[in-house]
């Protein structure tokens, strides 16, 4: 359990992303927590690394014209002897985020997160809406902070108001400012609803010399209060305002629209895509969205209404999920949408005949409306949660005709006792349920204080997450930390790798050899090292006044009774049992001699042989991994240069670094180097210090040590040595990398954007 700072916000107040960061609404800030899997820890619990993207200070106030005209305008409808004018201005927060003397509107309404590889790490982007309806983009480039990169209502109100609030040329004039209809049309046209990203499409860019190149681009879609969608399109990496690339207005039709997700449809490598819009009065459809210059997108030509009935459930969650139908041999999509304690679900799939809708509702799960619905993507399954402290599972069924649902009741309080929900989100892999949770009723009376909790509950078994691992299609284990996580307390939990496990990744590692079972090899190993280590029996942090108390009595010329010395004697057996857990406390000769003994009589010399054997191992995974990636760079070498070309790389000294192990013997290794050497023509182009310029020879991997004793650390991703105060770190600090200069070529950089050789991890 996470304890939050303040109390959830937000219809939708949880979000799990795909680099495994969980986004929280609160009311002052997104509290964001990152699941770490950590090879370097020892403890069985979750590893998290918390931040924050605090909320604004100042209030927002949305674009509807010169502001000398608008403040006249607010003057003149609040003092109105309408009261149908003025309490609706007074009391409508759009048009007075400030508040006066209502509470202020802090905090968010709902967060977004983007696909993978959208920022300049290669990670997720956050979309972040506040309560005053200010969207803005954020980006954790640091790790520690984040930063907001560009803020979306101020741009699109700009736009607005330099097309005098009409979407195109051919609409009618607008009427005047002082008009109070005119006055809500203006807000109503930008205030954001919801907000949603795109998968990642490709775009062609026409350069100078009219060469057409493929840049990634991705879109996001901003629902208003007035129908409008905003279809914003990023060129990717996003890094400002800078990489807009455009922004077009869809009118939906759809009136007091609520929720707002995207429909991505792929049938015989034509792509098809759509934007799907619910109501709070019911209807759900999906809209067309012309993606021009999207390289293999297609459009409908027409909405699809999924259900048209204006039966007053309002729709408050839609989820899209691709799923392979067995039946029928071909893709679907599975759009399920969380109607009042219901659950509408509709199938569509592509066939001969067209596109095919099948829709129904699911009942009986829920006696209070659905508050948060999530989805696994990997197998369809869907969960629901009302604030009852109630959570359903629904597992798709395939029919010959459509699906069914086979639904199972999960109930938190049998876990954490009588608990209110506000929000849940499913892991990426499937392997962890987040909850919020604050205290229930007892004995019938609600509590007196609130204690907003995020509870992270398995969903998935230790066996279930190693099959995965092994039969995954990603072959990434950063993209599945949630699976690993698993893996790593199961080990570190009973102190050894299960049989059946290192028996199937050694036969996945003979019958493929590719690098990410090495990696998964590489994983087990650390951990499995790891839980061998002792536990230390007292907090390293933690002064000891136990120590200065020793000091006190054994200097010299002090005098010292009888109780001090029995003090003293204790203070120094509970000083030699701290030294036995070797967590490098400093301690005398007989403590060493004793442990020592200890040592030998208690069995400890086959505990540190095992150490040392499996240190050997990861010696050996991480060498091999080293070469596999060495042969890749001299592979990038070898393509893009000339005869005699002088790269940045140690071409010459990864070379001889290869060829230098007599046990190591790969054909494609010795091919590929000889092609090298032919191409060098017997030059050697070695690196220099920067300090005394003499030659850096490249005898270690992971550092350079000139003749003068100067020591440089090595880059992973291209072995050059890195000879400045600033370089970067992968995520679980397994190795550096230096940053891209602009003097290098774009192959280079290209290396340079890798994520780390060991652990798969992005680079900060």
């Amino acid at each position: 359990a996470v304890r939050l700072q303040h109390g959830a916000s937000g219809l939708e107040p949880l979000a799990w992303s795909e680099d495994h960061r969980v986004s929280v609404s609160t009311a002052r800030s997104i509290a964001v927590l990152e699941q770490l899997s950590d090879v370097h820890s020892g403890g069985q619990d979750m590893v998290i690394h918390r931040t924050a993207v605090p909320a604004p200070a100042a209030a927002c106030t949305l674009k509807v014209g010169p502001k000398k005209e608008v403040a006249e305008c607010k003057e003149k409808f609040a003092s109105s002897v309408d009261p149908t004018v003025s309490q609706m201005f007074m009391l409508d927060r759009v048009f007075n985020p400030e508040g006066k003397s209502l509470t202020p509107m802090r905090g968010f309404k709902y967060s977004s997160w983007s696909p993978l590889g959208c920022d300049a790490n290669g990670r997720c982007l956050l979309a972040a809406l506040t309560m005053d309806n200010r969207l803005t983009i954020h980006a954790n480039l640091n790790r520690l902070q984040w930063v907001q990169l560009v803020d979306l209502t101020e741009l699109y109100g700009e736009r607005l108001f330099e097309a005098s609030y009409k979407l195109c040329k051919a609409d009618t004039p607008c009427g005047e400012l002082g008009d109070f209809p005119e006055f809500q049309r203006r807000h109503s046209m930008q205030a954001p609803v919801r907000m949603e990203w795109s998968g990642i499409c490709t775009t062609q860019q026409v350069k100078h010399n009219n060469e057409c190149r493929d840049v990634g681009s991705v879109l996001l879609a901003v629902l208003f209060e007035n129908g409008n969608i905003a279809v914003w399109q990023f060129q990717l990496p996003f890094l400002g305002k800078e990489s807009i690339t455009s922004c077009n207005t869809i009118e939906s039709g759809i009136s007091s629209p609520s929720v707002l997700s995207w429909w991505e449809y792929e049938h015989n490598n034509r792509k098809m895509s759509g934007l799907i819009v619910g109501s709070a009065y019911g209807p759900v459809k999906i809209i067309p969205v012309n993606l021009k210059a999207v390289k293999g997108y297609f459009t409908l030509r027409q909405p699809v209404v999924l259900w048209q009935e204006m039966d007053q459930l309002p729709v408050h969650s839609i989820k899209c999920i691709p799923l392979y139908h067995p039946y029928q041999k071909c893709s679907c999509s599975l759009v399920v949408a969380a109607r009042g304690p219901y659950v509408f679900w509709c199938l569509l799939l592509i066939s001969k005949a067209g596109l095919n809708v099948h829709n129904s509702h699911v009942t009986g799960l829920h006696s209070l409306p659905i508050v948060s619905m999530t989805a696994d993507k990997q197998n369809g399954t869907v969960y629901t949660c009302s604030s009852d402290g109630k959570v359903r599972q629904l597992i798709p069924i395939f029919t010959d005709v459509a699906l069914k649902f086979e639904h199972q009741l999960i109930k938190l309080s049998e876990v954490f006792g009588c608990v209110r929900t506000h929000g849940i989100a499913v892991s990426p892999c499937g392997a962890y349920l987040a909850v919020i949770t604050t205290e229930g009723m007892a004995s019938g009376l609600h509590p007196v204080n609130k204690n907003y909790q995020v509870q992270f509950v398995t969903l998935k078994t230790f066996e279930e997450a190693a099959a995965q691992l092994l039969e995954s299609s990603v072959q990434n284990l950063f993209r599945q930390v949630d699976l690993t996580d698993l893996v790593r307390w199961k080990i570190l939990k009973d102190k050894h790798i299960p049989q059946f496990l290192q028996e199937a990744l050694d036969k996945k590692i003979e019958s493929c050899g590719s690098t990410y079972f090495w990696r998964f090899k590489l994983f087990l190993l650390r951990i499995l090292y790891q839980s061998m280590q002792k536990t230390p029996s007292e907090v390293t942090w933690k002064p000891s006044h136990e120590d200065a108390k020793i000091l006190i009595s054994d200097s010299p010329g002090m005098g010292s009774t009888e109780d001090d010395q029995e003090e003293g004697t204790s203070k120094q057996a509970s000083k030699q049992s701290l030294g036995d857990t070797g967590k490098g406390v400093d301690i005398d000769d007989t403590a060493e001699d004793s442990l020592h003994q200890s040592s030998d009589t208690g069995g400890r010399e086959p505990m540190v042989e095992k150490l040392l054997e499996i240190q050997a191992q990861i010696e050996a995974v991480e060498m091999h991994l080293t070469r596999e990636h060495m042969k890749r760079v001299l592979g990038e070498v070898y393509l893009h240069t000339w005869i005699t070309e002088n790269t940045s790389i140690p071409t010459r000294g990864v070379c001889d670094f290869l060829m230098s192990d007599d046990g190591y013997d790969d054909r494609t290794a010795r091919v590929l180097i000889g092609h090298i050497l032919k191409k060098m023509n017997k030059q050697t182009f070695p690196e220099h210090c920067s300090l005394c310029k003499e030659i850096l020879p490249f005898t270690d991997r992971k550092q350079a040590v000139c003749s003068n004793g100067h020591i440089w650390l090595r880059c992973f991703l291209t072995y050059q040595s890195c000879q400045s105060l600033v370089y970067r770190r992968c995520l679980l600090h397994d190795s550096i990398a230096r940053h891209p200069t602009p003097e290098d070529p774009e192959w280079i950089k290209r290396l340079l954007q890798g994520p780390c050789t060991f652990c798969d991890s992005p680079v900060f």
